[in-house]
């Protein structure tokens, strides 16, 4: 049986970059307790996801699945909220400090696009 914390020692899916067409990818380094913090919500999340689809296997009335959603989209706008926070924090001010404040920009900009509806 898979266990869905057997995996959260893995960081490498939380890196995520922006094709900028320019061909650079520059690691993106994060504080370890925020991590953790990230990959624990993701995690409550994936299993509330689970929750959802058992509601709906087990035919439960249309008007509690939907609420339900709409929990799981409030909870992935606050961890997407957290995850844009730390990169400003963090990212965009040591692109600062190195002089590639630039490129860190489009790729923010291109994600965004991406993510916004």
């Amino acid at each position: 049986m898979h266990h869905p914390s057997s995996h959260l020692h893995q960081h490498d899916h939380l890196s995520i970059t922006a094709d900028t067409g320019s061909g650079d990818v520059h690691p993106h380094v994060h504080d370890p307790e925020s991590l953790r913090r990230i990959v624990n919500r993701l995690a409550r999340i994936e299993g509330h996801i689970r929750g959802i689809r058992t509601m709906v296997e087990e035919s439960r009335p249309c008007p509690e699945v939907l609420v339900q959603i709409g929990a799981v989209r409030g909870a992935l706008d606050r961890v997407a909220r957290i995850i844009l926070d730390d990169h400003l924090t963090e990212c965009i001010s040591r692109a600062a400090e190195e002089g590639n404040i630039e490129q860190e920009i489009a790729e923010l900009k291109a994600a965004l696009d991406r993510f916004l509806p």
